[in-house]
């Protein structure tokens, strides 16, 4: 057990409270520098012809490993510094693993200070709080985070590229509602798992469906028969007969139930799956013949074959040729990819300027609009630019694209992108 439950509804008040504070220490530190020390950045975090960033994602765990997202920030400013930089200075990528360890994650971010960067870029951690803490201290934007966790969506220092978890299982559950039957949702027992069925269900009842059944199981686990029997009853619980859905949501063991849940199905009657991208994607349906066909996915960005990513292939392709870390399909190495886009264009617009935490943080909220060749909705994090949902105050981008596997490949389900800030609204 992780502790009780917490809905947006619940943490909203604190999260929003939470935020105005970490916001008004950052405004009186500014007023009265002495009295606060110096401010990591604001003297020239960019060590003059030098733009240092940090990426910090968890490899080689028994958990989740997101060892593609530093992999694509190194290939990404050696891309960048053989064009000679972001207008002429030279970008400098720090990596750290967080290990998927809270004291690890802190250790990172204070790392982080210590060197002195201007932002923390195109990152993956379960552990927002303990990262984000020495960071919004510091005054280091937070830019491009996974969507793993909710201080990402409500730290004021905080950037996302995506609508995170809240936006995937929000736009899966209304997707599901018109579908299926009964829902089972197989999520880690961790306190970013215990968000999960909040957000799906908030989908759920959008469309009047009924709630999920909420399994909880070890996100490190070598096996989930036990779980998969537990989800194919609940979802084959409709007296109607209606067929209903499995939603495994366990991150990197995703594939790991998949198997259990392949050995046994053949004993029970017929289930849908579904899941969200960064549980799965098409390099494990590549290695996992028919085990996902006619599975449901949502994602934040286009499909992995669209044209849209070419940039990005490219780079990978000249810079990272034989790297089997940086996977194109992987939803942590195109987040990465989208974040440091930011970042080069928040450079980009500070011209011959200082290029510190401080400046890169005022461009953003002062309502800089950057534009991602249609991979995002236009980003842009002036407050005007902030969707209502009270329980996520940072969220910006709340759309969503429905992709479904056909013939082992994952393609479109259905055109364009699919905004579902009105449910994240009204979830609570």
């Amino acid at each position: 057990m992780t502790g009780r439950r917490s809905t947006p509804h619940r943490l909203s008040s604190r999260r929003v409270k939470a935020s105005m504070l970490s916001a008004g220490a950052l405004v009186a530190c500014a007023s009265l520098a002495a009295g606060c020390g110096v401010v990591s950045g604001v003297t020239g975090g960019s060590g003059g012809d030098t733009v240092t960033v940090m990426t910090m994602a968890p490899e080689k765990t028994k958990a989740t490993n997101k060892p593609g997202m530093p992999a694509m920030a190194k290939a990404y400013a050696r891309w960048i510094n053989k064009g000679g930089g972001i207008n002429g200075r030279k970008l400098n990528v720090i990596t750290c693993n967080d290990q998927n360890d809270s004291v690890r994650a802190a250790e990172c971010a204070r790392r982080a200070v210590k060197e002195d960067v201007v932002a923390v870029v195109g990152s993956y951690s379960q552990y927002g709080r303990s990262l984000l803490s020495p960071l919004e201290a510091a005054g280091i934007p937070y830019i491009g985070g996974y969507g793993l966790t909710d201080d990402e969506f409500t730290s004021p220092l905080s950037y996302p590229v995506n609508g995170g978890q809240p936006a995937l299982l929000a736009g899966l559950g209304r997707e599901l509602a018109t579908n299926c039957g009964p829902v089972a949702l197989v999520r880690p027992d961790t306190i970013a798992g215990d968000e999960l069925p909040v957000l799906l269900d908030s989908g759920l009842s959008a469309e009047k469906h009924a709630e999920a059944a909420d399994l909880r199981a070890a996100d490190d686990a070598t096996e989930y028969s036990r779980h998969a029997e537990q989800a194919i009853e609940r979802a084959t619980s409709d007296p109607t007969g209606k067929k209903g859905c499995v939603v495994p949501a366990l991150g990197d063991r995703t594939s790991t139930f998949m198997d259990s849940f392949r050995r046994i199905a053949d004993d029970y009657p017929s289930v849908r799956t579904a899941t969200v991208l960064g549980s799965v994607d098409q390099s494990v349906i590549n290695a996992t013949g028919r085990t996902y066909e006619g599975s449901y996915v949502t994602g934040w960005y286009p499909a992995s074959s669209d044209s849209r990513w070419k940039a990005m292939r490219d780079v990978i392709q000249k810079e990272a040729f034989g790297d089997n870390r940086i996977d194109a399909s992987d939803a942590g190495v195109q987040t990465t990819w989208i974040a440091y886009e930011v970042l080069k264009k928040t450079v980009e617009s500070l011209g011959d300027g200082e290029v510190s935490a401080r400046t890169v943080r005022r461009a953003l909220d002062d309502g800089l609009k950057i534009e991602t060749a249609g991979l995002t909705p236009t980003l842009s994090w002036a407050f005007s630019d902030l969707i209502a949902a009270s329980g996520f105050p940072r969220l910006i981008n709340s759309n969503v694209t429905f992709q479904v596997v056909r013939d082992g490949q994952l393609v479109a389900a259905r055109k364009g992108f699919t905004n579902v800030s009105r449910i994240l609204e009204n979830a609570g």
